[in-house]
């Protein structure tokens, strides 16, 4: 079967642009479990609200309740994980929508991957650089007592490797900082790309 795209008669990204009055960029946000990613998306998500600035928050959890509930967490699957994440991404942004996507994308590998379908130009890669200690204080959901037990096979910074970004745009520590500096600091990289 063959297919034929559309992309060619399809209103432009700067008619979208232009209608929105703002420009569509992705917040790639990476770290550990527990980080804070969610925490500081949600908060970068009011304040751009209060702007005017239309945003969508492309979630871990979210994401695997709905289009990935069939994937795990092998490589293979990671991999796929995010590769569908950085289309739908790539989606928005082309859109004009601020988009502001919350994975631990464990490895330089997948984060490249992501910003190669996203495009250089429209990806900017935040890492929230939490100390593994801090994570595990917070763990929420118990995910890291339970990969300390064994009971969670290929958890990331426990018995599955992370790679920290090597030239992040913005670096955050939220053992550091109060989540209303976090958030300007986000909110200051959107505006000024």
């Amino acid at each position: 079967m063959e297919i034929f795209p559309i992309f060619d008669r399809m209103m432009s990204r700067e008619d979208k642009e232009s209608l929105l009055g703002q420009r569509g960029i992705m917040i790639w946000m990476t770290g550990l479990s527990g980080s804070g990613k969610s925490t500081i998306a949600l908060g970068v998500e009011r304040e751009l609200h209060k702007r005017g600035i239309l945003c969508r928050i492309l979630d871990g959890d979210n994401i695997r309740a709905g289009i990935n509930s069939n994937l795990g967490f092998s490589d293979e699957d990671r991999h796929e994980n995010i590769r569908r994440i950085a289309e739908i991404g790539k989606l928005f942004v082309d859109t004009g929508i601020v988009t502001i996507a919350c994975f631990v994308s464990p490895t330089l590998e997948l984060r490249q991957m992501a910003r190669d379908i996203i495009g250089e130009e429209d990806f900017r890669e935040v890492y929230i650089a939490t100390p593994l200690e801090e994570c595990e204080r917070r763990d929420v959901k118990g995910l890291y007592a339970r990969a300390r037990k064994g009971e969670v096979r290929d958890f990331t910074g426990i018995s599955a490797p992370f790679e920290a970004p090597t030239s992040p745009d913005l670096t955050l520590d939220t053992s550091q900082m109060t989540l209303k500096e976090e958030v300007e600091a986000v909110v200051e990289l959107i505006m000024n790309s």
